[in-house]
Protein backbone atom coordinates (compact mmCIF):
# COMPACT_ATOMS: atom_id res chain seq x y z
CA UNK A 1 0.00 0.00 0.00
CA UNK A 2 1.40 3.33 -0.84
CA UNK A 3 2.15 5.58 1.76
CA UNK A 4 3.21 9.06 2.67
CA UNK A 5 6.87 9.69 4.21
CA UNK A 6 7.88 12.70 6.08
CA UNK A 7 11.62 12.20 6.78
CA UNK A 8 12.54 14.91 9.43
CA UNK A 9 16.73 14.96 9.42
CA UNK A 10 19.16 14.71 12.01
CA UNK A 11 21.22 17.56 14.16
CA UNK A 12 23.23 19.98 11.72
CA UNK A 13 21.56 17.97 8.17
CA UNK A 14 18.84 19.00 6.21
CA UNK A 15 16.76 17.52 3.49
CA UNK A 16 19.55 16.65 1.30
CA UNK A 17 20.28 13.76 4.08
CA UNK A 18 17.68 11.66 2.86
CA UNK A 19 18.24 11.74 -0.75
CA UNK A 20 19.30 8.05 -1.34
CA UNK A 21 16.58 6.48 0.75
CA UNK A 22 13.98 8.95 -0.36
CA UNK A 23 14.86 7.57 -4.42
CA UNK A 24 14.37 4.18 -2.69
CA UNK A 25 10.77 4.78 -1.24
CA UNK A 26 9.82 6.78 -4.36
CA UNK A 27 10.49 3.63 -6.71
CA UNK A 28 8.58 1.10 -3.96
CA UNK A 29 5.51 3.44 -4.54
CA UNK A 30 5.50 5.93 -1.73
CA UNK A 31 5.43 9.52 -1.80
CA UNK A 32 8.37 11.20 -0.24
CA UNK A 33 9.03 14.73 1.32
CA UNK A 34 12.12 15.39 3.08
CA UNK A 35 12.50 19.18 4.11
CA UNK A 36 14.68 21.39 5.21
CA UNK A 37 13.76 22.62 8.64
CA UNK A 38 13.90 25.31 10.15
CA UNK A 39 17.64 26.51 11.28
CA UNK A 40 19.23 24.13 8.77
CA UNK A 41 18.22 25.31 5.64
CA UNK A 42 21.54 26.90 3.57
CA UNK A 43 21.95 30.37 5.22
CA UNK A 44 19.55 30.52 8.40
CA UNK A 45 21.18 32.10 11.39
CA UNK A 46 21.22 29.55 14.08
CA UNK A 47 20.20 32.17 16.70
CA UNK A 48 16.87 32.87 16.02
CA UNK A 49 15.47 29.37 16.21
CA UNK A 50 14.41 27.57 18.74
CA UNK A 51 12.63 24.22 19.54
CA UNK A 52 8.94 25.40 18.73
CA UNK A 53 9.81 26.35 15.13
CA UNK A 54 11.18 23.07 13.63
CA UNK A 55 7.45 21.58 15.58
CA UNK A 56 5.42 24.21 13.89
CA UNK A 57 7.20 24.03 10.45
CA UNK A 58 6.30 20.16 10.53
CA UNK A 59 2.96 20.77 11.26
CA UNK A 60 2.28 23.34 8.52
CA UNK A 61 4.53 21.25 6.18
CA UNK A 62 1.47 18.48 6.64
CA UNK A 63 -1.32 20.56 6.93
CA UNK A 64 -0.36 22.95 4.11
CA UNK A 65 -0.46 19.90 2.07
CA UNK A 66 -3.10 18.47 3.39
CA UNK A 67 -0.75 15.03 3.82
CA UNK A 68 -2.68 12.26 5.14
CA UNK A 69 -2.04 8.56 5.79
CA UNK A 70 1.30 10.01 7.20
CA UNK A 71 4.41 7.88 8.29
CA UNK A 72 6.45 10.41 10.07
CA UNK A 73 10.16 9.71 10.65
CA UNK A 74 12.72 10.96 12.54
CA UNK A 75 16.46 10.36 12.81
CA UNK A 76 18.62 11.11 15.87
CA UNK A 77 18.12 14.84 17.09
CA UNK A 78 14.82 14.51 14.52
CA UNK A 79 12.83 12.86 17.33
CA UNK A 80 12.17 16.02 19.23
CA UNK A 81 10.88 17.78 16.12
CA UNK A 82 8.88 14.53 15.84
CA UNK A 83 7.48 14.38 19.03
CA UNK A 84 6.43 17.92 19.09
CA UNK A 85 4.38 17.77 15.75
CA UNK A 86 2.62 14.56 16.78
CA UNK A 87 0.41 15.01 18.63
CA UNK A 88 -1.29 18.00 16.45
CA UNK A 89 -1.15 16.45 13.59
CA UNK A 90 -2.38 12.61 14.97
CA UNK A 91 -5.41 11.81 13.09
CA UNK A 92 -3.07 12.31 9.91
CA UNK A 93 -0.63 9.96 10.70
CA UNK A 94 -0.29 6.54 10.41
CA UNK A 95 2.62 5.41 11.89
CA UNK A 96 5.45 7.35 13.94
CA UNK A 97 9.30 6.04 13.11
CA UNK A 98 11.53 6.83 15.54
CA UNK A 99 15.21 5.91 13.39
CA UNK A 100 18.49 5.48 15.88
CA UNK A 101 16.27 8.61 17.52
CA UNK A 102 16.06 10.67 20.69
CA UNK A 103 12.52 9.23 21.89
CA UNK A 104 12.11 13.08 24.40
CA UNK A 105 11.00 12.13 28.22
CA UNK A 106 8.85 14.68 29.97
CA UNK A 107 11.36 18.24 31.71
CA UNK A 108 14.78 16.25 29.24
CA UNK A 109 16.47 18.00 27.00
CA UNK A 110 19.25 16.30 24.54
CA UNK A 111 21.93 17.51 26.57
CA UNK A 112 20.28 15.67 29.38
CA UNK A 113 20.25 12.15 27.64
CA UNK A 114 24.05 12.10 26.03
CA UNK A 115 27.23 11.64 27.82
CA UNK A 116 28.46 14.57 29.75
CA UNK A 117 31.61 14.82 27.50
CA UNK A 118 29.34 14.76 24.95
CA UNK A 119 27.26 17.35 26.35
CA UNK A 120 30.41 19.63 27.36
CA UNK A 121 31.85 19.27 24.04
CA UNK A 122 28.29 20.86 22.50
CA UNK A 123 29.09 23.74 25.02
CA UNK A 124 32.35 24.73 24.25
CA UNK A 125 31.52 24.30 20.60
CA UNK A 126 28.71 26.81 20.56
CA UNK A 127 30.49 29.18 22.50
CA UNK A 128 33.74 28.73 20.08
CA UNK A 129 31.07 29.32 16.83
CA UNK A 130 30.35 32.88 17.28
CA UNK A 131 26.52 32.22 16.52
CA UNK A 132 25.68 29.62 19.27
CA UNK A 133 25.78 26.76 16.97
CA UNK A 134 27.14 23.27 16.82
CA UNK A 135 28.98 20.95 14.26
CA UNK A 136 30.01 17.80 15.05
CA UNK A 137 33.83 17.50 14.67
CA UNK A 138 35.10 15.35 12.23
CA UNK A 139 36.57 13.12 14.04
CA UNK A 140 33.95 12.53 16.30
CA UNK A 141 31.92 12.04 12.71
CA UNK A 142 33.67 9.82 11.42
CA UNK A 143 34.34 7.96 14.41
CA UNK A 144 31.10 7.00 16.05
CA UNK A 145 29.05 8.29 12.80
CA UNK A 146 29.74 7.17 9.49
CA UNK A 147 32.27 4.66 10.38
CA UNK A 148 31.43 2.51 7.84
CA UNK A 149 32.50 5.22 4.88
CA UNK A 150 35.42 5.63 3.05
CA UNK A 151 37.18 8.93 3.55
CA UNK A 152 36.07 10.30 0.52
CA UNK A 153 32.91 10.09 1.20
CA UNK A 154 32.80 10.89 5.18
CA UNK A 155 34.53 14.17 4.07
CA UNK A 156 32.24 14.93 1.46
CA UNK A 157 29.05 14.56 3.78
CA UNK A 158 30.80 16.48 7.02
CA UNK A 159 31.32 19.54 4.58
CA UNK A 160 27.70 19.35 3.73
CA UNK A 161 26.79 19.76 7.28
CA UNK A 162 24.99 23.02 8.52
CA UNK A 163 25.18 24.32 12.13
CA UNK A 164 22.73 23.07 14.57
CA UNK A 165 21.61 25.74 16.77
CA UNK A 166 22.15 25.04 20.36
CA UNK A 167 18.89 25.77 21.42
CA UNK A 168 17.81 22.69 19.65
CA UNK A 169 19.51 20.90 21.92
CA UNK A 170 18.61 22.22 25.70
CA UNK A 171 14.87 22.88 25.01
CA UNK A 172 12.84 20.40 26.24
CA UNK A 173 9.56 18.93 24.31
CA UNK A 174 6.48 17.28 25.84
CA UNK A 175 6.43 13.54 26.21
CA UNK A 176 4.13 11.24 23.39
CA UNK A 177 2.07 8.52 24.25
CA UNK A 178 1.87 6.91 21.02
CA UNK A 179 -0.94 4.85 22.39
CA UNK A 180 -2.92 7.50 23.68
CA UNK A 181 -2.64 9.48 19.98
CA UNK A 182 -3.99 6.14 18.55
CA UNK A 183 -0.52 5.78 16.03
CA UNK A 184 1.25 2.92 16.45
CA UNK A 185 5.05 3.76 16.98
CA UNK A 186 8.09 1.81 16.11
CA UNK A 187 12.01 1.86 16.44
CA UNK A 188 14.80 0.96 13.91
CA UNK A 189 18.13 0.90 14.92
CA UNK A 190 21.38 -0.21 13.47
CA UNK A 191 23.87 -2.81 15.03
CA UNK A 192 26.69 -0.80 14.18
CA UNK A 193 25.42 2.63 15.27
CA UNK A 194 28.16 4.21 17.51
CA UNK A 195 27.03 7.72 17.84
CA UNK A 196 25.71 7.32 21.51
CA UNK A 197 27.51 4.62 22.88
CA UNK A 198 26.19 1.09 23.51
CA UNK A 199 25.19 0.69 28.10
CA UNK A 200 23.13 3.53 29.67
CA UNK A 201 23.60 6.28 27.10
CA UNK A 202 22.61 3.52 23.99
CA UNK A 203 19.63 4.09 21.58
CA UNK A 204 17.81 0.97 22.70
CA UNK A 205 18.10 0.32 26.31
CA UNK A 206 15.82 3.71 26.81
CA UNK A 207 13.90 4.92 24.08
CA UNK A 208 11.80 2.55 22.40
CA UNK A 209 10.39 1.49 25.80
CA UNK A 210 9.34 5.19 26.31
CA UNK A 211 7.33 4.96 23.57
CA UNK A 212 5.42 2.20 25.65
CA UNK A 213 5.27 -1.84 26.33
CA UNK A 214 5.68 -3.87 23.04
CA UNK A 215 7.18 -0.93 20.60
CA UNK A 216 8.51 -2.92 17.49
CA UNK A 217 12.54 -2.48 17.38
CA UNK A 218 13.59 -2.85 13.41
CA UNK A 219 17.06 -3.57 13.39
CA UNK A 220 19.54 -3.09 9.96
CA UNK A 221 23.13 -3.91 9.66
CA UNK A 222 24.37 -0.43 9.50
CA UNK A 223 25.70 2.71 11.03
CA UNK A 224 23.98 5.54 12.33
CA UNK A 225 24.97 7.20 8.46
CA UNK A 226 23.16 4.71 7.07
CA UNK A 227 21.65 6.55 4.37
CA UNK A 228 24.88 7.18 2.79
CA UNK A 229 26.68 4.35 3.21
CA UNK A 230 23.62 1.11 3.61
CA UNK A 231 20.65 2.98 1.78
CA UNK A 232 19.04 -0.02 0.90
CA UNK A 233 19.31 -1.48 4.76
CA UNK A 234 17.66 1.44 5.89
CA UNK A 235 14.95 1.33 3.44
CA UNK A 236 14.03 -1.49 3.89
CA UNK A 237 14.15 -1.07 7.70
CA UNK A 238 12.10 1.88 7.62
CA UNK A 239 9.32 -0.06 5.30
CA UNK A 240 9.39 -3.18 8.05
CA UNK A 241 9.07 -0.70 10.78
Amino acid sequence: MAETYVLISGACRSGWTWRLVAERLRAAGHRVLAPDLSGLADGDDPQKYGRADVGDFVVDLVERHDLRDVALVGHSWGGYPLTAAAPRIAPRLRKLVYWSAFVPAEGRSLMDEVPPHYADMFRQLAAASGNDSIVFPYEVFTAAFMQDGDESAQRLVHGLLVPQPLRYFTETVTHVDPAALGVPASYVVGTQDLALPPGEHGWTLRFPQRLGPGTPVVEYDGTHEAQFTRPDELTAALLKA
